[in-house]
């Protein structure tokens, strides 16, 4: 075999090349942190290194089926056509069940072959590795139709490299996500704690006040007059109060920094660990009330996770501009695969509703226009004294 010259530690130049796409897929596991992105990023990774047509990354349940399910080489359509996620069955279910790599040079004559769905892709050749952490099966890789050959014990090796590490990504993601989890219970534990001691108190107060209030109207005004001036005392505690476990509840960057600098800090951030190449760019200079910025902030948050999980965007674009008049407009740009918006403004899921949701509650406006292969921008337009 024909050694290249600068290749260096006797590597071939095909040895080169498949250390090179291994080296380049464990540090893309490495900036993911939820577990469908990792997922994710593991098929489309054991898809590039071995050079096939599909892959796919099955996560089971417990009722003989698959939690998670995730594709590389199959359109939306094509999946959408194909119908609901398998089961454990067939030589999906085997190597999960034995828990070792598998290599089949045409599936269809493995006696565990079953069959697939009108819609389902053909597929000749498949290569199956278990994603495994001590005697647990995590999950199993799944590549079909190698472009050059049939899989070999080397691709074998190389795949079996990919799943030690995709199983330490993993579990990582799920501890992460566990640690959310909590974090946010206990946040909500705390919160319900600040409304009993602070707020629920004076609200049964209040209303011990009104009903004596009521009683005392006829037989002593006077006294009545008084109740009803403790009432509305009692009532603006309680308003203040509950607003003051609010505002604990917002971004507290929000209230350190502003909007602008919260924003030019989650981008930079997102910039750093996912492949695509974000910018912020702002031409706005004035604060907007706490309220409205927390709805900006939520809304780019959230059209951010739409066109960095869905959108395959190579370039995603957040801008800030001072509108006419006073207030802002504030667009979220990508050059990904697109949409058709319909009349209902865009697919399900992904999250348009509760953003024009958050829009209404400061009176301002959100637009979004798409199309298939021509990306997606998202408009927020916020207006003067929100």
């Amino acid at each position: 075999m024909r050694r290249h010259a600068s290749a260096g530690y006797g590597f071939c130049v095909g040895e080169r090349q498949a250390f090179d796409k291994l080296s380049a897929a464990v540090l893309a596991l490495n900036r993911h942190l939820s577990v469908q992105e990792v997922l994710q990023t593991i098929a489309t990774a054991a898809r590039d290194l071995l050079d096939c047509e599909y892959s796919a990354l099955g996560v089971p349940d417990e009722q003989m089926g698959f939690k998670e399910f995730v594709v590389d080489g199959v359109t939306d359509e094509q999946w959408a056509a194909i119908g609901p996620l398998p089961r454990q069955h067939g030589l999906l279910g085997a190597i999960l069940r034995e828990g070792k790599a598998q290599r089949i040079d045409d599936i269809r004559s493995d006696p565990r072959f079953g069959r697939w769905p009108a819609a389902h892709p053909v597929m000749e050749d498949l290569m199956g590795m278990p994603i495994t952490d001590g005697d647990e099966v995590l999950g199993a890789i799944y590549l079909a139709n190698r472009r050059r050959g049939r899989f070999t014990e080397h691709d074998e090796e190389l795949l079996a490299v990919l799943a030690a590490h995709a199983a330490i990504a993993l579990t990582n993601a799920r501890l992460y996500e566990r640690s959310r989890e909590l974090t946010l219970l206990e946040e909500r534990h705390r919160v319900a704690r600040e409304l009993h001691d602070a707020v629920a108190q004076k609200l049964f107060s209040l209303r011990l006040t009104a009903e004596a209030a009521a009683t005392l109207l006829r037989k002593d005004p006077g006294r009545a007059q008084a109740s009803l001036d403790e009432v509305r005392g009692l009532a603006a505690q309680a308003t203040e109060e509950l607003g003051q476990v609010i505002a604990e509840l917002r971004p507290r960057e929000l209230a350190d920094a502003g909007l602008v600098e919260t924003l030019r800090r989650r981008v930079a951030l997102l910039n750093r660990v996912h492949d695509a190449e974000l910018s912020f760019a702002t031409s706005v200079q004035s604060r907007l009330s706490i309220g409205a910025e927390e709805v900006v902030l939520r809304v780019v948050e959230e059209a951010l996770h739409n066109a960095l999980r869905h959108s395959g965007a190579r370039h995603i674009a957040v801008t800030l501009k001072a509108a006419r008049g006073g207030g802002m407009t504030v667009t979220v740009a990508d050059d990904g695969t697109g949409f058709d918006p319909g009349p209902a403004g865009g697919p399900r899921g992904l999250g348009l509703v509760s953003m024009k949701e958050r829009a209404r509650r400061i009176n301002g406006s959100l637009t979004v226009n798409s199309r298939p292969g021509k990306g997606t921008s998202l408009t927020l337009g916020v207006p003067h004294g929100a």
